[in-house]
């Protein structure tokens, strides 16, 4: 299934995961006045007042932990990715001795506070009680870097200019436009082919993904169209699908994630605890009424991947994940 892209699309899709693995595992960095602060006003409208160049950095989502990560700087901690018990999969390669400082939405303050971050990202898919973003405030200067559903790459160079990184945010996203590029020639075959991705969730229930999401807006950046019923833009997260509209998850192709234990095994490139975790959830469907029926599984069309990369909220290193196995799949 996962045959390999043609030899000059894949030196091209390569650029990306280079360019990030290059930024990757580094500290910040400062230049000038150490000390140097400016005035800044997110997307909340909270006016407030930055480090010029922050240092201990206090990503609390996945975009925004994707997005340090990208930009080279080495966060002081996290906290577990959604859905999961750990850091997010996809991301632990890059987060060795990153701890994680409590669950999506819900740090623990008392560990926040000893850290002493002197600037704490947050968004729209992480928090949502008020209460818990004042005390985070009396900790450090808090920044919402996106609402929910935003486009993943206005949050990343939200992101890049909190952080002083600019320019190096600007060269990622650059990478990811050549990697698109081609993305868009390896699959030249399947451009008009119909895509759906789906979250098995814990409880054998399906969820999709509509066209908001980090992966969602890959596939448009693809030019790969949606089914009918994924086609449109959802509520910032994954959507419920009853078993008695399980046509609704069918497609040429369907992109199949689950998440897995989150354990310590999980890779950026390849992740084996959440593409186990997928396999098992395909066997799982089979069993589900109407599933056999669906086109992309009489065409053997169902493709594992891992879904702590491909349900996130997402950042640069979960859509370079996105184009990769797009291009992998339909790229033969």
């Amino acid at each position: 299934m996962f045959s390999c892209v043609r030899s000059g699309a894949a030196a091209s899709l390569a650029a990306l995961a280079l360019l990030i693995a290059g930024c990757g595992g580094g500290t910040a960095t400062s230049s000038g006045n150490a000390d140097a602060t400016r005035p800044y006003t997110d997307v909340q409208g909270t006016a407030m007042t930055i480090p010029a160049h922050p240092t201990r950095v206090l990503p609390l989502s996945e975009p925004t932990l994707d997005a340090t990560l990208a930009l080279g700087l080495h966060p002081v901690a996290t906290t577990a990715g959604r859905g999961q018990n750990a850091i997010p999969s996809y991301l632990q390669s890059r987060t060795k001795g990153i701890r994680s400082v409590g669950t999506l939405g819900s740090p623990n303050l008392e560990q926040v506070a000893e850290l002493a971050p002197d600037v704490i990202l947050l968004d729209g898919t992480a928090f949502q009680d008020p209460a818990v973003v004042d005390k985070l405030r009396q900790i450090a200067p808090t920044v919402y870097v996106s609402k929910t559903g935003q486009d993943w790459k206005t949050a990343f160079g939200a992101a890049a200019d909190v952080l002083g990184q600019r320019d190096r945010g600007a060269k990622v996203l650059a990478g990811y436009t050549a990697s698109v590029a081609a993305g868009k020639t390896a699959i030249a075959a399947h451009a008009r082919d119909t895509v759906s991705i789906v979250r098995w969730g814990g409880i054998g229930l399906p969820a999709v993904l509509m066209k908001e999401l980090c992966a969602g807006r890959v596939l448009s950046d693809l030019g790969l169209p949606r089914p009918t019923f994924q086609s449109r833009t959802g509520p910032g997260h994954s959507v419920p699908v009853s078993l008695e509209r399980i046509e609704d998850l069918d497609a040429d192709w369907i992109f199949f994630g689950a998440l897995g234990a989150g354990g310590p095994d999980g890779g950026a490139v390849d992740t084996p605890a959440d593409v186990a975790a997928a396999k098992t959830a395909i066997e799982t469907a089979r069993d589900t009424p109407g599933w056999t029926g669906l086109r992309a599984v009489k065409d053997d069309h169902v493709v594992p991947v891992d879904g702590s990369a491909w349900t996130s909220a997402g950042g640069p290193i979960a859509a370079g994940i996105v184009v990769a196995d797009v291009a992998r799949t339909l790229g033969a």
